[in-house]
């Protein structure tokens, strides 16, 4: 068996060297005739192409589905650079977006607080909110102007859009706001379009509560709040904001001002309101007049003059 065995590498051997041979040679042949430029060569090859390339399909397909693999990953490469480029590019128009809306509404509500006049009577001092009360049991800010600007308790603030609070504390150089939402607020107000007057009622929720309607058939979800001015509370007609509708079916404000960003505070002067700093009097009766039997005090004194 080992005899039979290295008779059959003997001879297997040389066969390989051979057909290696035979194939180098083939190949080697194939390149020269590719490389001949004649006219005859090139018709040749054409006939050799035509004859053996379409049955030769079968052996092609694996490369073909090869190639195709590896441009699809190229594209697929290509496109995933594409899709990260893209994301970074949208995460920065979305910072540089945020920091326009920043800036825009920063820049409208200076506008609102500097050049907006509810009423041509009502003017205004702008201050900067710099605290707030940090409880959950008083809803109230406080702003930098106080009584060198002139404040007086009881004025409206607003945040240049919807009514804020009002002051409730002055000093030389801060005021208090006590806000729409304290527990402690109460302001008479109208609901348009109806005309319904009725009581805005703070609960340390975000929308307070809306009671005393006079009518409540007749409003809605969605009217506008403002202020009735009755009481001389605040002025009229000063936006607060729009009716809303809890799941308990009680009707609540959901309040223009951005209570969010509170930065600044437009407090309005209203010196028209009525202030009463001394007692009633007591109307004097009315002086009968005297009879004709009795003489006039001026006539006697007429006549004692003329004596």
């Amino acid at each position: 068996m080992a005899k039979d065995r290295a008779q059959s590498e003997d001879f297997t051997g040389p066969l390989k060297r051979l057909l290696l041979g035979v194939v180098f040679l083939c190949l080697l042949g194939l390149f020269l005739l590719w490389r001949i430029d004649s006219p005859r060569v090139e018709r040749f090859r054409a006939q050799v192409v035509d004859r053996v390339v379409p049955s030769f399909d079968w052996a092609m397909a694996p490369v073909t589905a090869t190639v195709n693999i590896l441009r699809d990953f190229q594209s697929y490469q290509r496109i995933y650079q594409q899709n990260q480029e893209l994301r970074r590019e949208l995460q920065q128009m979305k910072a540089w977006k945020e920091a326009a809306l920043q800036l825009e509404q920063e820049n409208a509500r200076l506008l609102d607080l500097n050049n907006v006049q509810l009423d041509p009577r009502l003017t205004f001092v702008t201050g900067v909110v710099m605290a707030d009360s940090g409880s959950p049991f008083r809803q109230s800010v406080l702003i930098n102007v106080g009584s060198r600007d002139g404040i007086v308790d009881g004025w409206a603030a607003m945040d240049g859009l919807g009514l804020v609070g009002r002051i409730s504390g002055v000093g030389n150089n801060t005021a208090r706001v006590v806000l729409l939402t304290d527990t402690s607020s109460r302001i008479p107000v109208t609901i348009q379009p109806s005309g319904q007057r009725a009581l805005l009622i703070g609960d340390n929720t975000a929308a307070p509560i809306v009671d005393f309607i006079e009518a409540p058939e007749t409003v809605r979800p969605g009217d506008r709040v403002m202020t009735s001015g009755d009481g001389n509370v605040f002025p009229a007609g000063l936006l607060v904001g729009q009716l809303a509708q809890d799941p308990g079916g009680r009707m609540r404000v959901r309040l223009s001002a951005d209570y969010e960003r509170l930065e600044f505070l437009r407090v309005l002067r209203s010196y028209s309101n009525e202030t009463i700093d001394h007692p009633g009097r007591l109307i004097a009766p009315e002086v009968l007049p005297e009879t004709s039997g009795s003489p006039a005090p001026e006539n006697t004194i007429g006549e004692a003059g003329d004596g």
